[in-house]
């Protein structure tokens, strides 16, 4: 092997592939395939002959199993699949990333672009386990892509490890790079079947050691404001401001029930986006529950807010527009929880000490395992994804690099 997962990482991270929010194209940015081709072209280097890449930009691969073939488990292992995303975030820069890797050695960081971003020791408690020892952060004028980048260059390590240890048992495996995830719509277009895998994980996590098997269950919700447009000089009795009625259903949203204030299993009402000027306003919201039927209670908050604000505004229209996101995928893992004790013992074989940790958000395994495809998720080693304090552990990146190896053959065993 000449490579690590970090050195794969720095390479990778210095590529744009942020994703667009509204695209009409798919991917969303015509970008996300500079990366997406150099994996094909990457995977074909280590060996892989079975190599695709579609139009959508779905990149998939096959690396075949090394059972020998008088093995009696060769055909009861399952074909397993690793996927990680290429796109970074919209919500920060992605373009000419310039990653700080330094050995911490506590207190706060100063990134050196900007000064005024600092990655702060009191609202990043996992700094504390790293201490003499390397993690890697952006220069502060953008994100790092630890989110997902730091997946994929766990995935191609742990090829490289398995293709040159022929002594590392395992059976067929399948690999996915998918385009879009952070704009919801990376598995849009993502083909269970062509894929080939019986169970699959994605590699989009954060804290090593930290493993999960359920999300939110999530909804979008649109709120439209209609008002009526006219020069303000003459505006007395006749403009309809669409702002000044957006702003009173937000000042309505409940405040114990923000991202900000609410932690664990708690939901919240999130309102992420808004566009407006007087003759029309829309307003964006992310509607989050562990619980599914929680999100028909916060679809009744908003319209009782809505009725609140309609009285006071008369003249201004409001539509309200729910849009299903993604569900809940504990309830599909369970139903084989093979594909959980198979993780949590490539996860305790790594010397770490596991643990079930809900997401507060969603991956790509969400889905997927509502799809038929079981896939829960694996740390990266990453945190404050989406923004410029995001810094990832390199020990971390090796300890996920570790779990995947031991994955495939945890499988192997639990065939026997």
């Amino acid at each position: 092997m000449n490579e690590t997962a970090l050195d794969r990482f720095l390479r990778y991270v210095k590529i744009d592939t942020q994703s667009q929010e509204d695209s009409e194209t798919y991917p969303s940015t015509k970008k996300q395939f500079d990366l997406l081709n150099m994996l094909v072209n990457e995977l074909r280097d280590l060996g892989i002959k079975d190599v695709n890449i579609d139009k959508f930009g779905y990149v998939m691969a096959t690396l075949p199993s090394n059972l020998p073939e008088h093995e009696s488990t060769k055909s009861k292992v399952p074909k397993i699949g690793f996927i990680a995303h290429v796109d970074t975030s919209p919500s920060a820069s992605g373009a000419n990333v310039k990653p700080q890797v330094i050995t911490y050695k506590g207190g706060d960081i100063v990134l050196p672009g900007d000064n005024s971003v600092v990655i702060r020791e009191s609202e990043n408690p996992q700094l504390k386990k790293y201490i003499g020892t390397k993690i890697v952060t952006s220069d502060g004028t953008t994100l790092l892509g630890a989110d997902d980048k730091a997946g994929i260059a766990i995935i191609m390590t742990a090829l490289d490890i398995l293709i040159s240890t022929p002594s590392l048992l395992h059976g067929e495996i399948k690999i996915g790079f998918t385009p879009d995830e952070e704009v919801g719509n990376g598995t849009k277009y993502f083909d269970i079947k062509s894929f080939g895998a019986d169970y699959a994980y994605t590699i989009d996590g954060d804290s090593a050691g930290e493993l999960n098997k359920e999300t939110f269950s999530a909804n979008s919700a649109i709120i439209t404001v209609y008002g009526r447009n006219i020069h303000p000089g003459t505006a007395k009795g006749i403009m309809v401001n669409s702002i000044r009625t957006i702003a009173e259903i937000i000042t309505r949203l409940p405040k114990d029930m923000a991202p900000e204030t609410t932690e664990g299993y708690e939901p919240y009402i999130h309102p992420h986006q808004l566009k407006g000027e007087e003759e029309k306003s829309v307003l964006n919201l992310l509607l989050r529950d562990f619980k599914t039927e929680g999100l028909d209670k916060q679809k009744e908050i908003l319209e009782k807010i809505i009725k609140e604000v309609e009285p006071l505004n008369p003249k201004a229209r409001i539509e309200l527009q729910i849009k299903e996101s993604y569900r809940n995928m504990r309830e599909g893992l369970e139903k084989d929880p093979r594909v959980l004790e198979c993780l949590w013992e490539a996860t305790k074989r790594a010397g770490l000490e596991p643990k079930w940790v809900p997401i507060r958000g969603g991956t790509d395994g969400s889905r997927l395992t509502a799809m038929g495809l079981p896939t829960p998720n694996i740390f990266t080693g990453g945190q404050n994804f989406h923004g410029k304090t995001e810094w990832i552990s390199v020990n971390a990146m090796e300890k996920s690099v570790e779990t995947v190896v031991n994955l495939v053959q945890v499988w192997v065993d639990k065939c026997k």
